[in-house]
């Protein structure tokens, strides 16, 4: 991982302006994938596993054939490379993720690697693809699988990553402003206080201060590990864990997109140079589309890792 990426740093020190969003700074970690040829043995998004050779390949048992309604009300197609019919249903690698290059990853035991996959398909009633997760010890992989099978139904293109390397990189985050108390809400939208960092802050988003802080100092775009979650299609909902009750914790963010015209602030230097940067090309290098341009948020026991985890669409 010797190519890295750099997000600039923000317009303005939010906590200068508002102390009280000091205490609730987050780490995230960017994973900035782009296109490449990752191995089993590196972090990477759509590529190959460490998966052991003795261990079944993940299936999702639901059903696959029952789709109709939801092709016309999505405006999508099958996948012509694909033949339709019931059963069980590989699912498809979306990220692996190895301490050493992820070290806010807190895994259980000995596990030193996070593996997760996605049945490439919107299933009832969230209609979202679901998802698997894996920890294990990578030391402990001593044959690996050599071609796991591939899935026999997917719903449209977008549900399969296509292989990308990751440069990581950790930034500070702060929350959505619908996380936030309503008394800081609204000194989020009084152009006044913004005023009070001087010529650090765009004076075009004076019509609009709140969406400055939510698009340029709060939450990142694009994949990313921790930090804070993102929302948009919903408020804020808590997760909490089904086996001990305990709230459960933004681990990995599937996005969509890398950034969009609404958060260009965040493009790291190194992309600044490839032209057109809203082009879906080099904007969304994965190719991955969430029910067509949203977030897959994934959430897991702070206590325990390996509780079953949750997923929420944003």
């Amino acid at each position: 991982m010797n190519v890295i990426r750099t997000t600039p740093p923000r317009p303005v020190d939010v906590t200068a302006v508002f102390p009280q969003l000091a205490p609730l700074a987050r780490p995230a970690i960017r994973l900035h994938p782009r296109p490449g040829a990752p191995s089993p043995h590196d972090s990477s998004v759509g590529g190959p596993l460490l998966w052991p050779a003795d261990e079944p390949w993940p299936h999702c048992h639901e059903s696959h054939n029952q789709m109709d309604d939801l092709y016309e009300a999505y405006e999508v197609r099958a996948s012509e490379d694909y033949e339709w019919h019931d059963g069980p249903n590989p699912m498809v690698p979306m990220a692996q993720l190895y301490v050493r290059d992820i070290p806010l990853l807190r895994p259980p035991g000995e596990a030193d690697l996070l593996q997760v996959l996605w049945c490439p398909f919107e299933h009832e009633p969230d209609y979202k693809p679901p998802t698997a997760l894996f920890w294990r010890s990578s030391a402990a992989v001593t044959g690996t699988l050599g071609t796991p099978p591939g899935p026999f139904a997917v719903e449209y293109d977008g549900y399969i990553p296509r292989p990308c390397v990751l440069t990581p990189e950790q930034i500070t985050e702060y929350p959505n402003s619908t996380d936030l108390s309503k008394e800081l809400q609204q000194q989020l939208r009084d152009w006044s206080n913004w005023q009070a960092a001087g010529s650090a802050v765009d004076s075009s988003w004076a019509p609009y201060p709140d969406s400055f802080y939510g698009s340029e100092l709060s939450v990142a775009p694009g994949w990313k590990v921790g930090g804070w979650p993102g929302w948009g299609l919903t408020d804020p909902i808590a997760r909490f864990c089904t086996a001990c009750g305990a709230k459960m914790a933004p681990l990995l963010t599937i996005a969509s997109c890398e950034w969009d015209s609404s958060n260009m602030g965040w493009v790291p230097y190194e992309d600044q140079a490839l032209g057109s940067l809203d082009d879906s090309c080099v904007a969304n290098p994965p190719k991955v589309k969430v029910s067509r341009t949203n977030r897959l948020q994934l959430y897991v026991c702070p206590e325990y890792p390996d509780h079953p985890h949750t997923d929420l669409i944003q």
